[in-house]
């Protein structure tokens, strides 16, 4: 019988004081990792999903007061439609460094006017409960149509909101986001209609 030549068995490698051991470094490593994986999906949430907002005035009163905060939903309106009544956010037609947040009240194509105070789309009424009587006001509009890829927005708050009555049909491009949840102030948290 041959029989390899027996090794002589060496000791397990003892680490220094002074080097780190691999183990060591994990804890700070997954914590990195983590910490990266984490931030990107939050980059990319804000950037393409969901973005937060804060609503500065009072003409979308009662669904939303001055100050509250509340995420929009940035892919609605690329893989779904506007829809009448969606509250949505855009960029000012006037002036695009501003953003204005409006409910939809007519859509491409609809036929609208205002007899004081009451919107008439399409020769109907529209019943708008969003509206409580005491923001209403007697404005009235001449019958418009509105134009291929514009809507016409209006606030809530009737008698106070700048919306299409003062600046028009606003541009579907213009439109970046639908109003999804109000997450501050926690007593008023929840979804928007």
């Amino acid at each position: 019988m041959n029989e390899a030549p027996a090794q002589p068995e060496t000791p397990p490698e003892i680490p220094s004081a002074s080097a780190p051991s691999p183990v060591a470094k994990w804890p700070i490593t997954s914590w990195l990792r983590d910490l990266v994986v984490s931030v990107s999906i939050s980059a990319f949430i804000i950037m393409f999903l969901y973005q937060p907002v804060r609503v500065e005035g009072t003409s979308m009163l009662p669904m939303l007061e001055d100050q509250d905060r509340l995420f929009i939903n940035k892919m609605a309106y690329h893989v779904g439609e506007i829809h009448r009544g969606d509250v949505v956010v855009f960029e000012y037609p006037r002036d695009h460094t501003k953003s204005y947040i409006k409910r939809v009240i007519a859509l491409p194509g609809d036929r609208l006017r205002i007899d004081h105070g009451q919107v008439i789309v399409n020769d109907k009424p529209l019943f708008e409960k969003y509206v409580p009587v005491r923001f209403v006001d007697s404005r009235s509009q001449r019958e418009i149509q509105i134009p291929r890829g514009e809507y016409y927005v209006m606030g809530d708050h009737r008698s106070i909101s700048s919306d299409s009555r003062d600046f028009g049909p606003v541009d579907k491009e213009l439109i970046y986001g639908r109003a999804a949840f109000v997450y501050w102030p926690f007593d008023q948290a929840g979804v928007v209609r």
